[in-house]
């Protein structure tokens, strides 16, 4: 008798136990998030929790103008799993209320991120003096800097008191939306989109810039900046071109159903194709697609067809064709995106998959081409919304550019 009143307490202080694990809550409202770029360095960001009418979790992360919503929040115990709303990183780890300390992993390029988060902070990074410099306007900047790999960029900031908020532009795309702080004489910027993870910090002059940009744990880079108001990148229509001895551009890559998927198809034949290179885990190529897929809806009168080519991180065709799933029904595309590789991103393999270019410089990669199959242009990377006045004036030429392709009088919509 006492044995079994033995376990049948047992088995109430277990049943108790499971039932307050189970009733763990995260604390709504906002969090500030930190990701461990280095020894030394932690990358921060903002997010708020809410909940649904049904319950569930909701997250919104915000680096400046940019709002992501993330709704796969799952918890089990003290047990937390974080899923992005279109790329595959994950935050996984444990949880109190006002606490979550884990990782930001992303299996396919092998790669994890420290973490951890603290309810009840709004201000992202700490700010212990007023600004002496301001950075507002423009900069030209080179990364990577006394290296083989260096290269450079445009600085577009605005900064209100403390506050600073924009972006560096590159020939092959730009560095999301960077929100931040000047303090004294430092600069600090991060963005974490759900793919990127990236920190810049800098000794700032009123014309000058000197610092490190850090890429999640896996890249550093020294850069430097001059203002200049006047600075341009070189032209992005006419870095990747067609290699002597080919006229035109052709490909055969599997789509979401198996069935292989070629440019002589006919139904490409006598119609303008845009021919998107790109990847799921790309936030640049996420940009861009969104921008097709309002482009589209907004001139339904256009016979132009969009194919994109995905080279993928994942490791297997299934994880990859997962990935192409989720893209096209997050964001609503209903062009083909085709597998043309998976397990790596590597340009110079992607090359041999399309040899009729003189490289792939970036992802995205855009090329246009006529009715009668004629390569007209084609245009490296993409400059997003965080660009401001540059993103106005691709959404203008790209509609230019459709219009002379599809031989189209009637107005068409950029906006």
């Amino acid at each position: 008798m006492r044995r079994i009143c033995v376990l049948l307490a047992a088995v109430t202080l277990f049943i108790t136990s499971c039932k307050k694990a189970g009733d763990q809550k995260l604390a709504l409202g906002d969090w500030l998030g930190k990701l461990e770029v280095s020894e030394s360095q932690l990358l921060p960001f903002n997010f708020t929790l809410s909940m649904d009418e049904n319950g569930k979790y909701m997250m919104e992360m915000r680096n400046g103008e940019e709002v992501i919503h993330v709704d796969e929040i799952k918890i089990n115990g003290d047990s937390l799993y974080i899923r992005m709303p279109i790329f595959e990183g994950h935050f996984s780890g444990t949880f109190t209320e006002t606490r979550m300390q884990g990782d930001f992993i992303e299996e396919g390029k092998e790669r994890s991120v420290p973490f951890t988060a603290f309810h009840g902070i709004k201000d992202r990074f700490e700010v212990d003096k007023d600004a002496t410099v301001n950075i507002s306007g423009i900069w030209e900047a080179y990364f990577d800097v006394n290296t083989q790999n260096e290269y450079p960029a445009k600085g577009i900031f605005m900064q209100n008191g403390n506050k600073v908020k924009g972006t560096f532009r590159t020939k092959t795309g730009d560095y999301r939306y960077l929100d931040g702080v000047v303090t004294g004489d430092s600069l600090k910027l991060s963005a974490f989109d759900g793919s990127h993870v990236f920190l810049f910090m800098a000794q700032v002059t009123d014309s000058t810039l000197d610092g490190t940009f850090y890429s999640g744990r896996h890249a550093v880079q020294e850069f430097l900046g001059a203002r200049n108001e006047a600075f341009e990148l070189p032209d992005v229509d006419s870095l990747t071109y067609l290699r002597e001895g080919y006229d035109t551009f052709n490909f055969t890559f599997p789509d979401t159903s198996g069935k292989m998927v070629s440019l002589s198809d006919p139904q490409f034949k006598g119609k303008p194709v845009l021919v998107q290179i790109m990847g799921t885990w790309c936030t640049n190529c996420l940009d861009e697609t969104r921008f097709y897929v309002d482009f589209l809806e907004k001139n339904p009168q256009l016979d132009v067809k969009l194919v994109a080519l995905a080279f993928e991180y994942a490791k297997t065709q299934e994880k990859a064709f997962e990935g192409i799933t989720r893209l096209k029904d997050r964001t609503g595309a209903d062009y083909p995106i085709l597998l043309a590789q998976y397990g790596t991103s590597n340009k110079q393999k992607a090359n041999e998959k399309l040899p009729m270019l003189n490289h792939i410089l970036s992802y995205p990669t855009t090329i246009y081409i006529d009715r009668n199959g004629a390569v007209k242009k084609i245009h490296t990377g993409f400059n997003g919304p965080a660009t401001g006045e540059k993103y106005e004036q691709f959404k203008k030429q790209f509609a230019e550019t459709i219009r002379e392709l599809a031989q189209e009088e009637s107005k068409i919509s950029a906006d």
